[in-house]
Formats: C-alpha cells, structure tokens, sequence
C-alpha cells in the first residue's frame, strides 16, 4: 500500500493535500465558531444584562430612601416642598422598576421574584406611611413611627438580598466570561497544534513521497552528466517523476547519438581545415614566391625597353617609340601589381604581437606619406580629437588608413577633397571612420569593392591595381574587426571598421609611450 502511495501521480498528492488541509481548515473554523459563539454570550450577559441589572437595582434602592427622607420630613413639618423628593422618587423609582424588566426580572427569575418582593414590600411601607401622611390628621405616634422604621427596614433587607442575588449573578457571569475566553484559547491552541502536527505529516509525506524521488533523480542526472553519458537514467515515485526520469534517459541517448555525430563532423572538419591550410599556405607561398620571383624579369623588360629607346631613338620612327612606351608602362605597372600582391600575400605572414597602438599617430603616419598626394589635390584631413588607441600591428593598421585617405583623394569630385577621421565605441571594440565628399559608390557595389582585382572604373580614368581596399579588409580582419561601406551616408563616401580596445596593461604602456615621444 505504501508502495502503491508513492507511485500516486502528483495531482492526486495535491488532492489529498487539498483535502486534508480543508478539513483542518473547516474544523478550526467550527471550533472557533463555538468557541467564538460561547465567549459573546457571556460578554453579552455580563455586560448587557447583569451589569445594567446591578445598576438599576443600586437606583432603585436610591428612589426608595429618597421616598423614605420626603415622607418623614413632612410628617416632622407638615410642609408640601419636603415633598418633593418622595415625588422625585416615586418617579425614579418606576423607571429603575421598567428598565429592570425590560432586562430580564420576570417572574420566572431570580431578578423578577427578588423585584416583586422589594416591590411588595415598598408597598406595604408607603401604605402606612401614606395613611399617616393624610391632610389635616394628628401627628403619628412613636408606636407608629417604631413601625414604619420596622417596614422600611424589612425592606432595605429585601434591598439587600436582590443586590446579593445581582452580585451572586455578576460573579458567575464572570466565571462564564473566563471559561469561555479559556476555552477559546485552549481551542485555538489545539488548531494550531493540529495544523503545525498535520504539516510536519504532510510535509514528511511530500518528501518521502515526491521531494525524495525528484532529489534521487537530480542526483542521478549530475552524476550520468559528470560521469559517464552511457549510465542509464531510473527514477521512483509519481508518476510524473517517473515520467521525467523516462524523458531525461531518452534525451541522455540523444545527447550521445548527438555528440557521436558531432565528433565524427569534428573529425572531418579538422582534416577539411588542414587541407584548407596547406592548401592556403601553398597559395600564399605561391604567390609570394611568384611574385617576388616576376620582379627580375619585369625589371630586365623595363631596363631593356629603356635602353632600347636611348640607344636607338634617332633611329625609331614615332610609332616605334610609342611601341616601347606602352611596352615599359605596362611593364611598371604590372610591377606595380606584383609589390601589391606581395603585400597583399604578406599580411598575417609577417610581423610582431599585437600592441597598443595611438591611432592618431597611424593617421598621421598615414598623411604625412601621403603629403604630397594630399598637396597637390588640396586636400584637407579633419581627425577628430581623442582617438582612442587600439590593440594591433602599427604597419598594417597604417596602410589601412593610408588606403582610405588615398582612395578619397583618388576619387573626388569637382571640389576638393575634405576627409574626415572618426571613431564611437562599440562594446570592447572601436569603430572607425573614413568620410569624404567624392564621387560616392552605389550601394549595389557595397560588397564587390572589396574583392581582389575588382575594379569599378576603368585605368583610363582612375588608376590602380584593384587590390586597396581588399587588403584593408584582410587587414582589418586579421586583427579581429570587419570593415563595410555605409551605405546610409549620400554624400560622398564612408567607410567603417572596427578594431579591438587594448586590454588595461596595454594601454598604460600606450600612454607611456605617448608621453615619452612627446
């Protein structure tokens, strides 16, 4: 049965969780009702019903001497204003009389008979004291005087004997209040240890139940997943635990199936990757030693054509020496391309680690290569105040700049060229700007500018190789950034790229340096 429990699903657990905790819940309120019900009736009887009784009875009493003192002073004096206060109290005495049956002195209580008999006793005391009192009569002996005395004090004693019962009434009443409060505290107390006991049960049960079951799963899924993925998930307890302990084994299988294709991939992308470097490498190399290997030749062409030319001009006619003309330029300029190939080939081939370098040195390295370019364009290049410095190699980053600037001078329009340098940080990186107001590039070519040899004007109107701006982003990626043209600016042309923030170490050192070349 026990086993059979544990296997419960977890809605019915909180079913009988539920139930468990309404009954306790509708017992507390009934006990407390009761409980709640017996302490209002004795505050209502002691406060309502005999505390008022004991104060009508005290007025009562006070009309009756009042009656007493107005009838034996005009029987002394025969004067009608020693009157006044038996009137008074004859009046005070028929409202203390109401108002005391009004709060219970029937003739089936102990009030109500005490009330009839002070009454009855009130009674035969005026009768005799009236009878005395009648106009023009003698005046009363002391044999009648002896009597009414006796009368009235038969009636202080009945006086007496209501104010006990009242007191006597008051005290239980009292006694009442106390058991009540007692037996409401007592009840209270009871609830709350039976819902603190019923809580422990229930909050045991839940942890042997469910809590237990979840934990011993938990475990075993830290341990299969620190240990050995192969080790089979089980689980006990509710159902849906059971259930989970199913899913978690079924998602343990899949994770191997997964990793299992994930290594073969690894595997297979590893030897992807190094015939990708070899075959990478034996490019560069290639290149690099082609290149370097075309210079002599080239060099041989161009040595020859001029030599041609100064030995034999006088003997070449004009289309002769145009033929040597074109023979050297295209000799200069694909000697041109090879030193651009080769620095192309060469970026990431050579140089040393990373550093802190001031961009605002690089720009001006760059400009200050650039000088006469800029000078005979007119150009003028704006660099924004505090530009941060970055983490790089200082040659290649110099090249990025000078291939921009030069590019905006190359490619101007009618005015001259104002060049503005920029950057806005960007997370841990620094993003770098180039503006000008040339030509401008349709967005469409965004993306074909920076391909080798990709040209979008012809020689004839702007020379070059072709290989500027793929270089700046072989650059620029090599240390980590990327570089795009902003394809929102209109007005001219702007290119952006991003370059990585030295670490803290790297930039003191950057200062440093700053303030000893200053």
């Amino acid at each position: 049965m026990t086993r059979e429990r544990a296997s419960w699903p977890l809605r019915r657990w909180a079913g009988v969780l539920a139930l468990v905790e309404a009954v306790l819940l509708v017992g507390a309120l009934a006990g407390g009702a009761v409980a709640l019900s017996s302490l209002d009736d004795a505050r209502s009887r002691l406060l309502d019903v005999v505390g008022p009784q004991l104060l009508q009875a005290k007025a009562l009493s006070t009309a009756l001497v009042d009656q007493e003192t107005g009838i034996r002073g005009y029987l002394l004096t025969r004067q009608q204003e020693f009157l006044e206060p038996y009137r008074a109290g004859l009046a005070d005495q028929d409202r203390a009389v109401a108002e005391l049956r009004r709060l219970g002195a029937t003739p089936d209580t102990m009030a109500g008979r005490d009330l009839a008999a002070v009454l009855t006793g009130a009674d035969a005391w005026r009768g005799a004291a009236l009878a005395q009192a009648a106009p023009g009569g003698p005046a009363p002996t002391s044999g009648q005087v002896e009597q009414d005395k006796k009368l009235f004090d038969a009636l202080r004693g009945r006086l007496t004997e209501q104010d006990a019962h009242l007191d006597a009434a008051r005290m239980d009443a009292r006694a009442d209040l106390a058991a009540a409060t007692n037996l409401l505290t007592w009840i209270l107390a009871t609830i709350a240890v039976v819902i603190a006991a019923a809580f422990v049960l229930l909050f045991a049960g839940l942890r042997r139940a469910v809590v237990g079951p979840i934990q011993q799963l938990a475990a075993a899924v830290r341990d299969t997943a620190a240990r050995d993925l192969h080790r089979p998930v089980a689980a006990t307890g509710p159902r849906e635990v059971r259930q989970l302990g199913a899913d978690v084994d079924t998602m343990r299988r899949r994770i191997l199936e997964e990793v299992a294709e994930l290594e073969r991939a690894h595997t297979l992308l590893e030897a992807r990757t190094h015939a990708l470097e070899r075959s990478n490498s034996d490019l560069e190399q290639f290149a690099y030693v082609a290149s370097h290997d075309l210079q002599e030749p080239l060099r041989k062409v161009t040595s020859f054509c001029q030599l041609l030319e100064k030995r034999y001009h006088d003997k070449l006619d004009e289309r002769g020496e145009q033929y040597i003309g074109f023979a050297v330029d295209g000799a200069k300029r694909m000697q041109v391309l090879i030193n651009d190939l080769l620095a192309f080939s060469r970026v990431g081939r050579r140089g040393g680690e990373p550093v802190a370098v001031e961009t605002a040195a690089l720009v001006a390295t760059a400009t200050a290569n650039l000088e006469s370019v800029l000078a005979d364009a007119g150009a003028r290049v704006s660099v924004a105040d505090g530009l941060p410095p970055v983490r790089g190699e200082q040659s290649l980053l110099t090249a990025v700049f000078q291939n921009l600037i030069g590019n905006a001078v190359k490619f101007r329009g009618e005015r001259p060229p104002e060049i503005t340098v920029g950057a806005e940080p960007d997370g841990a990186d620094w993003v770098f700007s180039v503006t000008d107001n040339g030509i401008g590039i349709d967005p469409q070519y965004a993306e074909r500018i920076f391909v080798i040899f990709q040209r979008l004007h012809g020689r004839g109107d702007y020379p070059g190789t072709g290989i500027g701006l793929a270089m700046c982003r072989k650059i620029v990626e090599h240390h980590g950034g990327r570089i795009w043209l902003d394809t929102d600016v209109t007005e001219g042309t702007c290119f952006r790229f991003t370059l990585p923030a030295p670490v803290a170490p790297e930039l003191a050192g950057a200062v440093d340096e700053e303030q000893d070349a200053a």
